[in-house]
């Protein structure tokens, strides 16, 4: 078993400052004989999947600099996985390693965004394979019983053909200090789970969303709870969609720099009851979202787009500030209010002290024109459709 009795300093470099600083005691083994929570090392060539198999809840896997070819999966609850930074990467083994398909991805990302349901066969199988199914880290517990308090901390996932980090029936997940570049279909996700903390992450250039939350998309269903989840202090760039919150209500998204993607942020809900919203945007920074990306069967193109909402209830957009983002998709402009697209619209949404600049067509646009209650004050703008939002 590739694991090491002992934090030592040759081969790691200088070992981060909890861990140097962690009495030697509660640093053991792999196969632990003491009842503190110990910390398994794992270094180049050795495996984190088989020290994440022998840790028990309270452990930390603490992963040194290097590049690992393996996916990890992990299903006992309390564990931490930490690398060293940015220079902990794990990447798909040299066989699995494909370049994203960008129809596939882009698919994908259309059909989530319009609220459909999708069954991607990453996601179908990641329950029960997380390589397998293309993914790089899986936190995955079950529908009768979720798999509480794994952190996810301080490493690179890259390359893999479905998603960087992957989860599914968590319970106060963290996931911190990430960075997810270049996967196929989403950098960072999460489905069927409660009061999860993504912060302080990057995620570029994945083939859909940077940032995935969302109820489910194997079926069709009302909006779920997640318990006050926190998107916070991430940047997200380069990505078909920066953040994609899809059939979610009370969590909050804030202090986020999106910039380059083709869409910012989506709040997306459809006909199922409860309805997606009660939920905070604010205090990001979402400027240049300019990448263009073609249509999909269920999605117009996108470019230009700063923050939508479609179909979505009771969601308040405040504080942010939204500039350049400038396209001809239908869905461009600063903050867009949107029927769904599956009809159903959008209803007392505040969308209130903003600053919007430099956005086109124009800043704010309100094109559900059916929906209710939908307010728009407060704002520092120039152009908004129809005129006298501003």
């Amino acid at each position: 078993m590739a694991c090491i009795a002992a934090v030592v300093g040759v081969g790691l470099g200088a070992a981060p400052q909890a861990v140097a600083d962690r009495p030697a005691q509660q640093t053991r083994s792999a196969h632990p004989t003491h009842p503190t929570h110990p910390t398994h090392v794992v270094f180049p060539g050795e495996s984190i999947q088989q020290a994440v198999d022998a840790a028990q809840p309270g452990s930390t896997v603490l992963v040194a600099s290097g590049t690992y070819r393996e996916s990890v999966r992990i299903s006992t609850p309390g564990i931490t996985l930490r690398g060293m930074g940015p220079r902990t990467v794990v990447e798909p083994a040299a066989a699995e390693a494909v370049a994203a398909e960008p129809a596939a991805a882009g698919a994908a990302a259309g059909a989530a965004a319009a609220g459909a349901a999708v069954v991607d066969p990453a996601v179908t199988k990641a329950a029960d394979d997380c390589g397998g199914a293309g993914n790089g880290v899986c936190v995955i517990g079950t529908k009768d019983r979720k798999v509480e308090d794994v952190t996810v901390a301080n490493l690179t996932v890259t390359g893999f053909t479905g998603s960087g980090v992957y989860a599914l029936d968590t319970d106060r997940l963290t996931v911190r200090h990430v960075t997810a570049v270049k996967n196929g279909v989403w950098g960072i996700a999460q489905e069927r789970s409660v009061r999860g903390v993504f912060r302080k992450n990057t995620a570029r250039d994945n083939g859909d969303a940077g940032l995935f939350l969302a109820n489910t998309i194997k079926a069709e269903q009302g909006a779920t709870d997640t318990g006050g989840a926190v998107v916070a202090h991430n940047r997200l760039e380069g990505n078909r969609i920066g953040l994609t919150v899809r059939r979610l209500r009370n969590l909050t998204v804030a202090d986020n720099h999106l910039t380059g993607n083709c869409a910012g942020i989506f709040v997306v809900g459809d006909e199922n009851m409860p309805r997606a919203g009660a939920l905070t945007v604010r205090d990001n920074l979402i400027d240049r979202n300019n990448k263009s990306c073609p249509k999909t069967a269920r999605l117009d193109a996108l470019q230009g787009t700063g923050i939508v909402l479609t179909g979505a209830e009771d969601t308040l957009v405040t504080r942010n500030r939204i500039t350049g983002n400038a396209g001809a998709s239908p869905l461009s402009g600063g903050i867009v209010v949107w029927k769904s697209f599956v009809g159903t619209t959008s209803e007392r949404n505040r969308i209130t002290g903003n600053v919007l600049e430099d956005n086109a067509p124009a800043d704010l646009i309100n094109t559900d024109t059916v929906g209710k209650g939908n307010t728009f004050t407060g704002n520092t703008c120039r152009a908004s459709r129809p005129a006298g939002l501003c």
